[in-house]
């Protein structure tokens, strides 16, 4: 069977209390979390293989993702 290698991008943030949260912009309600960034890591790519397989196999449309960007922004208030 042929597979396609899939990227997006994952959003990462580091828990006050401890842990990771991550989510991925682009793919709408698909979301993790880990005790460590290595779980968070693990977690998240589970997520997307079950949120492609809930939807058919079918990925999301290759631009959106390509198009995205994290940048951190400062601001004095």
């Amino acid at each position: 069977m042929k597979r396609r290698i899939l990227e997006y991008t994952a959003v990462f943030q580091e828990e006050k209390d401890g842990g990771f949260s991550v989510w991925v912009p682009s793919l709408p309600g698909c979301a993790s979390q880990g005790e460590t960034f290595d779980d968070a890591l693990r977690h998240i790519r589970e997520a997307i293989e079950l949120y492609l397989e809930d939807r058919g196999g079918k990925a999301a449309d290759d631009d959106d993702f390509k198009k995205q960007f994290v940048l951190p922004v400062r601001v004095y208030a």
